[in-house]
């Protein structure tokens, strides 16, 4: 179970209890608005977690729902988290700001379901192929910006050493292991350091082959994250080339996770997965 502490997390946590509880009482947001003396469209930002809301809103808002006590109390310290900065947020200027969101989640997550077409999985990166990815971009930011970008990604891996380590299942399609990125040489350094995270307990890796043929995601790839409060429903995320698509309706939510169900039966094991990575490298170490 993650420990961790995402404000992220704690945003979408109090938004979704706010909405709850103005539901429940059966205001407008345009009352609430007016009870809180702010825009309407301030209550619409909270309660959609677009913005973390002041704590002196959270107090007054949940005056108006009739909590209070311990329950209150509980609520206003939740806002003061979500109000905290998250490690990710110094590094804003190299971060899109649609997957601010994501980091902000993985942070926290206590379980994530990942599949995987074209690329190594950002946790699974070495460095010398998160440049030689970088640099297959049709423009490359400044220096400074590449480099912060860099330092983003290697310190999420810190997450798969963490004492709460999330567990973390990923399908990773072959052609991500055959697609030489950087160069052989980085690309066998990238495959040793698969075969290397395979082996932790919180990391189950499975390689969906070629010969398995037609299978539910050959449009794009995904990721299922978990949560271990009750009150941190799951999320599928969705990236592409200019942002990212967040997905928490339980229907879509179930949908993909059957699609990765499908994926991980149509999968080798993981051992067999391991084998062929390591079969993959050497294939390459004989080419050279």
């Amino acid at each position: 179970m993650a420990n961790r502490t995402s404000p992220t997390v704690r945003r979408r946590r109090l938004a979704t209890e706010l909405k709850r509880l103005r539901k429940e009482s059966g205001k407008t947001r345009e009352e609430v608005a007016d009870f809180v003396s702010c825009a309407p469209a301030t209550i619409t930002k909270i309660e959609s977690a677009a913005t973390s809301a002041p704590p002196a809103y959270v107090a007054r808002m949940l005056e108006l729902y009739g909590v209070d006590g311990q329950e209150r109390d509980a609520w206003l310290t939740v806002a003061k988290q979500a109000r905290k900065r998250g490690w990710w947020q110094q590094f804003n200027d190299a971060i899109p700001n649609w997957f601010t969101v994501y980091v902000g989640l993985e942070e926290e997550a206590g379980t994530i379901r990942e599949y995987e077409c074209e690329i190594i999985p950002g946790l699974f990166q070495t460095e010398g192929y998160i440049r030689g990815l970088m640099d297959a971009a049709p423009t490359l930011p400044p220096e400074d910006e590449l480099e912060r970008r860099i330092a983003v990604r290697l310190k999420r891996q810190e997450l798969l050493t963490a004492n709460d380590a999330p567990q973390l299942w990923v399908v990773l399609n072959e052609a991500a292991l055959r697609r030489e990125v950087g160069g052989r040489a980085v690309m066998r350094e990238q495959l040793r350091r698969l075969v290397e995270v395979s082996g932790l307990d919180t990391v189950t890796l499975q390689v969906l082959p070629f010969r398995a043929g037609a299978h539910p995601a050959m449009q794009h790839g995904f990721f299922i994250l978990g949560f271990a409060e009750p009150l941190d429903p799951d999320v599928v995320y969705v990236e592409y080339r200019t942002g990212g698509l967040y997905l928490e309706q339980q229907s879509e939510i179930a949908a993909y996770g059957v699609i990765f169900d499908h994926l991980r039966a149509k999968a080798l094991a993981p051992d067999e997965s391991r084998m062929l990575i390591k079969e993959i490298a050497s294939q390459m170490e004989r080419h050279e």
